[in-house]
């Protein structure tokens, strides 16, 4: 990408309503408009205007897809950007994204993130018990049934990384990530996105518990058999399915993927786990 600076909306504009924005020129022919927070509220109309004047002049540099970022306390101005042909795309806790397709048409703009990642953990002592707790919210609240430790992949974290926080946010027990054993995808999930769920097994490193008043009822050690044997578990195929899996695994005829690490070659260096079977890697190597 390639930045343009800041620069006043619109090709005219007087001292009263000037209102700069950072723009970045993207790789795609595109622009991306960050407004800054803004020591004064703006008037929707001036800003209209002024962004009317703006894509006016996109449009004369070729651009295609416009990506306008507001702040969340600039609220005020979407009606009014979206009179001038924007559409929403996303929202954070801080900030709206705004698109806008100048060439007409659909457009060919990356969609919104369509997944949520969510992280169980199948954690075994010596004595082939297994850590399970009972929630105190959600579907199963109240019906005594217990379950893996499950929670949700953080913005950034990795999925090894979460099934320690998990596990360690929910019983106290520290555990050491072994594998991903398998992954599900299921459709329409949370507010109509998908979910990739990953079965993580994970190597005890402590054995008392202190569960998580917050949100778990209970939590304990407890012997397979009579986990798997409860009616919640034995009426759902696909957990009788995992259940059945992490018992081929506990007598080590199953393999599942391991985090490797790797170095992004990007300018950030940021560190990432490539997951992958090292039983069956057919010899690759790390040159």
């Amino acid at each position: 990408m390639s930045a343009s600076g800041n620069r006043v909306f619109g090709e005219e504009s007087n001292e009263k309503n000037l209102i700069t924005a950072h723009e970045v020129n993207d790789q795609f022919s595109g622009v991306i408009v960050e407004m800054p927070p803004a020591l004064h509220p703006i008037d929707a109309a001036v800003f209209g205007s002024l962004l009317r004047s703006s894509i006016s002049r996109w449009r004369q540099q070729g651009k295609k897809g416009i990506w306008l970022k507001l702040p969340i306390e600039m609220v005020n101005l979407v009606e009014a950007a979206v009179k001038e042909g924007f559409l929403y795309h996303h929202a954070e806790p801080k900030y709206l994204m705004l698109i806008c397709w100048i060439p007409g048409g659909a457009h060919t703009l990356p969609a919104n993130a369509s997944h949520r990642v969510g992280i169980g953990a199948f954690i075994m002592n010596e004595k082939r018990e297994l850590l399970v707790v009972q929630e105190k919210h959600g579907s199963l609240r109240g019906k005594g049934v217990w379950k893996l430790p499950t929670g949700t992949v953080d913005e950034g974290e990795d999925i090894c990384a979460a099934a320690e926080r998990e596990v360690k946010e929910e019983t106290g027990i520290d555990a050491e990530f072994v594998e991903v054993l398998t992954f599900r995808q299921t459709h329409k999930s949370f507010f109509e996105k998908s979910d990739l769920f990953f079965l993580c097994m994970l190597r005890p490193l402590s054995f008392a518990i202190q569960k998580q008043d917050s949100e778990i009822e209970a939590a304990q050690w407890m012997p397979f058999e009579e986990y798997a044997a409860q009616p919640y578990v034995q009426k759902h195929e696909l957990m009788k399915f995992i259940n059945n899996l992490c018992l081929v695994k506990i007598d080590r005829e199953y393999s599942g993927f391991s985090a490797v690490p790797e170095t992004s070659t990007s300018s950030s260096d940021k560190r990432s786990y490539l997951y992958m079977n090292r039983s069956s890697s057919w010899g690759l190597s790390r040159e």
